[in-house]
C-alpha cells in the first residue's frame, strides 16, 4: 500500500474510533430525551464525570478494567439519583424547567470536579495489552484505537438485542408510546423511565472512559464532547439510534479528515454538515415530525 492511501486509511481509522465514542455519548442522549422527553443538558457532565472515577479508580487500583467497569456504574447511580428526586419534579412543567434544572446540574458538576481533582490535564493510560500497534495488511494501527470500535459496536449490539429482542425493551417501547395504558396494566412506568435514564448516563460513562487515554482528563471534556453529541441527536433525528450511529461515523470522519487536510475548517465542518441536513430534513435524516 502506497504512503498516500495509507495516510487516508489511517485517519480513517482514528476518525472511526472518535465517531464510536461519540456514538456512545449521543446514543445515550437520544435514547433519554427521544424515549423519554426529558431533555438532559447535564448528560456530557456525567460523560466527564466518569473519566475523574476512572482516573481515581486507576490511581487506586492501578486496574484499567476495574475503572471501566466501576465509573460508569458510578456515573448511572448519580444520573439516577439526579432523574428520581429532581427531573421528576421538574417534569411537568416542560423543557424549560429541565433545561434550568440540567444546566444547573451540569455547573455543580464542573465545579465539583475542579474542586476535587483540579483543572490541570489527568493522564489516563490503557492498560498494557492495547498498548502500541498492530500491523493489518501492511498497515500500523493503535491496538487502543481498534478496541474502542470493537467495544462501541459491541454495547450497539447489546443495546439493539435488549430494545427490540427482549419482554424489557417492549416495556420501554410501549410505555414511551403509552405510558397511561402500561401503568394500568400494571407496569411501574416511573421505575421503567428511571432504568432507561440510568441506561443513558452508563452509555456516557462508558464512552467517558474510554476516550480518556486519548483525549486525557480535564474540566472541559464535556464541552468538547457534549456539543458533537448535540449536533449528531438533532442531526440524525431525537430518538433514532440508527440515525445518531450513522452521523456519528460521519462527525468522527469529517473530524479526522478535516484537522489533516483543512485545519482551519476543521472545527466548522460538523455545524455545515449540520446545517445542510437540517436545510433538507429539518427534523433529522431519521426524524419523524409528530
Amino acid at each position: 500500500m502506497d504512503p498516500v492511501t495509507a495516510m487516508y486509511v489511517a485517519q480513517g481509522i482514528h476518525g472511526l474510533a472518535y465517531g464510536m465514542v461519540l456514538f456512545l455519548v449521543a446514543s445515550g442522549l437520544t435514547l433519554i430525551f427521544g424515549m423519554m422527553g426529558i431533555l438532559n443538558l447535564a448528560h456530557a457532565s456525567f460523560f466527564m464525570l466518569s473519566a475523574y472515577f476512572a482516573y481515581t479508580v486507576l490511581q487506586l487500583t492501578g486496574n484499567f478494567w476495574l475503572a471501566l467497569l466501576i465509573a460508569p456504574a458510578v456515573a448511572a447511580a448519580l444520573g439516577v439519583l439526579v432523574e428520581r428526586f429532581l427531573l421528576r419534579r421538574v417534569h411537568a412543567f416542560g423543557h424549560i424547567g429541565e433545561l434550568i434544572l440540567t444546566i444547573g446540574v451540569s455547573l455543580v458538576i464542573l465545579d465539583g470536579v475542579k474542586a476535587f481533582w483540579g483543572t490541570e490535564n489527568l493522564p489516563l493510560p490503557p492498560p498494557d495489552i492495547l498498548q502500541g500497534l498492530v500491523n493489518i495488511a501492511g498497515l500500523e494501527y493503535p491496538i487502543y484505537r481498534l478496541f474502542v470500535i470493537g467495544l462501541a459496536l459491541g454495547v450497539l449490539a447489546i443495546l439493539t438485542v435488549i430494545l427490540y429482542k427482549t419482554r424489557l425493551g417492549m416495556v420501554v417501547r410501549a410505555a414511551v408510546s403509552d405510558a397511561g395504558m402500561v401503568n394500568a396494566l400494571g407496569i411501574n412506568v416511573p421505575l421503567v423511565f428511571m432504568l432507561v435514564f440510568g441506561v443513558g448516563t452508563w452509555m456516557a460513562g462508558v464512552a467517558g472512559v474510554t476516550i480518556a487515554p486519548i483525549l486525557t482528563v480535564f474540566p472541559g471534556l464535556a464541552d468538547q464532547m457534549g456539543l458533537d453529541a448535540f449536533i449528531v441527536v438533532v442531526v440524525g433525528g431525537f430518538g433514532s439510534l440508527a440515525g445518531a450511529f450513522i452521523v456519528s461515523i460521519i462527525a468522527g470522519l469529517l473530524n479526522a479528515y478535516g484537522v489533516q487536510f483543512v485545519s482551519t475548517l476543521a472545527p466548522v465542518l460538523m455545524f455545515i454538515f449540520m446545517a445542510i441536513v437540517l436545510t433538507i430534513k429539518p427534523m433529522g435524516i431519521f426524524g419523524e415530525r409528530e
